[in-house]
């Protein structure tokens, strides 16, 4: 029956069909490094940073959906900071540090289960989900199903390699909040940014990226949005990256839907 189709309602048959994949499913993946440090006789901390984890998971149970954990090893994720707030909040009432403990490996998630996936910062994603061709590929089945990818501070330089089936990356051409190159570059915390495997905002770029900065944005603390990404720099608006998400979710779903 394909056969006889015109080249265009074939083309428009396969786009609602990728799209409806995502925006069908139910669950959320974020996505967690298992780096503790980074590799230098010093141990400088690489953990996830549990302010840009724990409250757009908050968010994201609190709307009633399901979400899971994933990393490139499976297993237990550790975080640096103390909780307290909305982290200490989802610790003890909505079993954020169960879910931490038994993530899932690149190998056990089906991306038709998901219709988004958020990474948060910590300097370990860059070392470690960064790099992982199978996570790496999970996101892009998982946007070209039409999902949603959200990331906060470090986690934007964890989608910079993703390379869509077109052969084009991921965040070529797109607007996208991450940790910038000119605070990284005066933090003692990876030692002026000369214990990472790269610079955030120069990876964006070098990927085709319009990288957002401090120059650039009125806002340091603002939640960009370009097509299907939502990102920002910092942590205070982690929380917010998760709202926006599930907002872009529900606008694409209910298009879809009419």
């Amino acid at each position: 029956m394909m056969r006889f189709l015109t080249p265009v309602l074939l083309s428009l048959l396969l786009l609602i069909s990728t799209h409806t994949t995502a925006t069908s499913a139910q669950k959320l993946l974020i996505i967690a490094s298992n780096k503790i440090d980074m590799g230098d006789a010093e141990q400088h901390d690489a953990r996830n940073n549990l302010w840009e984890v724990a409250p757009p998971f908050h968010v994201f149970v609190s709307h009633d959906l399901q979400v899971d954990f994933a990393s490139p090893n499976g297993g237990k994720v550790e975080f640096m900071m103390d909780p307290f707030g909305i982290s200490s909040y989802t610790i003890k009432y909505e079993g954020f540090l169960e879910k931490a403990a038994h993530t899932l490996s690149p190998k056990d998630i089906n991306p038709d289960d998901y219709w988004g996936v958020y990474i948060g910062g910590g300097y370990g994603p860059l070392f470690d989900v960064a790099n992982n061709q199978a996570l790496l590929s999970l996101i892009a089945v998982i946007y070209e199903s039409g999902g949603v990818i959200g990331t906060s501070g470090h986690g934007a330089g964890a989608i910079a390699d993703v390379v869509l089936s077109s052969g084009e990356y991921l965040v070529k051409g797109k607007k996208v909040a991450g940790f910038p190159d000119s605070t990284e570059k005066t933090k003692s915390w990876a030692k002026q940014g000369t214990l990472l495997p790269f610079l955030v905002e120069s990876q964006l770029n070098k990927r085709g990226a319009l990288a957002q900065n401090k120059e650039i944005l009125k806002d340091k603390h603002q939640v960009i949005i370009d097509q299907r990404i939502v990102s920002t720099m910092f942590l205070p608006s982690a929380a917010l990256v998760a709202k926006e998400m599930i907002n872009l979710h529900a606008s694409i779903h209910s298009k879809l839907k009419n």
